[in-house]
């Protein structure tokens, strides 16, 4: 949104927290507030302090393999 006298642009939602510090975040480094907060959020991924948990499969849910029992006659 434009305003008329001016001309500036008003954003038409409120800034985001920082996920790193709290501060309203900034366009530049959206969703971070500076390009330090941004840095060090990409230094935790890189260092492996985030992690995605992995769940693993269960095995009888058709991974592909039999099991021991019905594997017989084969050595």
């Amino acid at each position: 949104m434009i305003d008329g006298v001016d001309g500036k642009v008003t954003p038409l939602r409120k800034p985001r927290p920082c996920p790193e510090c709290g501060k309203p975040s900034s366009r530049a480094t959206f969703p971070f507030c500076s390009t330090r907060c941004k840095e060090i959020d990409l230094n935790r991924w890189l260092t492996g302090a985030y992690v995605i948990p992995v769940h693993e499969d269960d095995p009888e849910e058709g991974d592909g393999s039999l099991p021991d029992d019905d594997q017989t006659g084969r050595e």
